[in-house]
């Protein structure tokens, strides 16, 4: 997967002549001085066992929170609450100053505009091209017409490497390409929230650490808010403004990176010790 330059300008790349690329990449909604995403004291279980307690965070628009901790500890139940796929039993959800625990399907379709999510297994659709997947979110968002979504296409397969496999199935991609498509079906939704599942999980170094680039890129460029799922403590920190910790179902950590990285908590040099023994350094 071809990485785009150092000089690449994200903008430039998803324009035209004479098109700007906020002209299709735009917030959904007026900013509000709110966190762009808040959780308060949100708790969940699943058969009598609980997954989280009393878990408090937020997510300033613009930054970049990686979510951290071993497996099983509730790191995607976060994301999938934030989508509506799963409803907390206690505590607060709110998007740019608005409550979503209580919105209907109706209401979360409106969330779902703003925030868009990247899963593990790319979940495309398997009977589409990887063209037809990415002009998906671009044909149901209407407005457009046939010859700007073709030219929307190839900008976004580009943006993410993946012009050689444009007319593939998903089913003939390695997992680092179809988690590539993904991210590039994820921006032609016009998201002002990008939530990543685990997207180092089953790739090589390489490609983590093209895929990190891919994802500080669409940050700094066009001003993305994202949550990353991940237990690679190496492309956290490549990626990471503030960093939550889950252990044992709480919150054991909340808060910027480099204090995160000199925290005193066992929990947490536990974490950094094994990551660093399983995952050597470069």
């Amino acid at each position: 997967m071809p990485e785009p330059t150092d000089n690449t300008d994200l903008s430039e790349a998803l324009s035209g002549p004479g098109e700007a690329a906020e002209d299709w990449i735009a917030p959904a909604a007026t900013p509000t001085s709110a966190p762009m995403i808040e959780f308060e004291h949100i708790g969940i279980s699943f058969n009598g066992r609980v997954v989280l307690d009393d878990v408090s965070f937020h997510v300033n628009r613009g930054q970049t929170l990686c979510i951290l901790g071993r497996s099983g500890v509730g790191k995607s139940v976060a994301l999938r609450m934030l989508m509506g796929f799963l409803k907390p039993d206690s505590g607060s959800i709110r998007v740019d100053g608005q409550e979503i625990t209580g919105l209907d399907e109706d209401g979360m379709q409106a969330i779902r505009k703003r925030i868009t999510m990247v899963f593990q297994n790319g979940a495309l659709f398997d009977s589409l091209t990887v063209r037809e997947n990415v002009a998906f979110p671009l044909r149901e968002r209407g407005g457009l017409d046939e010859d700007q979504i073709q030219q929307l296409v190839d900008r976004l397969v580009g943006l993410v490497g993946a012009e050689d496999v444009v007319e593939s199935l998903p089913a003939s991609l390695s997992t680092g390409r179809k988690r590539a498509v993904a991210i590039a079906r994820a921006l032609a939704a016009q998201p002002e929230v990008v939530l990543y599942d685990e997207p180092t999980t089953m790739v090589d170094p390489i490609i983590a650490r093209r895929l990190g680039d891919l994802i500080q890129r669409l940050k700094h460029q066009l001003g993305f808010t994202s949550i990353v799922v991940t237990h690679d403590m190496r492309f956290a920190e490549r990626l990471a403004d503030q960093v939550l910790f889950l252990h044992a179902g709480r919150a054991q950590f909340f808060g910027p990176l480099r204090d995160f990285l000199m925290s005193p908590d066992p929990h947490i040099q536990q974490f950094l010790t094994l990551d660093a023994y399983l995952i050597p350094s470069d």
